[in-house]
């Protein structure tokens, strides 16, 4: 149990923290700058929770950073940590290893389009 949550577990919560920053500002960024404002009109008087996302992007951002953070830094403690001696067990090890790789690189370039959306691009753009 503790394998799985070590290889999946943390890497598919960094993976959820790192959605929110999306939602939070990515994807209103994304609308208005295709010209979807109404879109995102729309979705701001349904969703009224969006608005509190992104009056605390700040924090939002530095816990799903710490998050981050934190699944990288058990992937990399545990690089060395051998899988069982069974073959179906080390086969299995091998495959959470491989698909917590995954998500864990796909949270991290998830969090930095998040950033760059949240706190550069209205910069570059207007």
């Amino acid at each position: 149990m503790r394998l799985a949550f070590r290889e999946t577990g943390a890497p598919a919560l960094a993976l959820f923290a790192s959605l929110s920053t999306l939602i939070c500002c990515a994807l209103p960024a994304l609308l208005v700058t295709i010209g979807a404002g109404a879109v995102m009109a729309g979705l701001v008087a349904n969703v009224p929770g969006l608005v509190a996302f992104t009056a605390w992007k700040g924090p939002l951002f530095a816990l799903s950073g710490a998050l981050l953070l934190g699944a990288f830094a058990m992937r990399w403690f545990t690089r060395n940590a051998p899988c069982p001696a069974d073959p179906k067990q080390a086969a299995a090890c091998a495959r959470m290893r491989r698909w917590g790789g995954i998500v864990l690189i796909a949270a991290a370039i998830v969090w930095a389009v998040g950033f760059f959306f949240a706190f550069f691009a209205a910069a570059l753009f207007f």
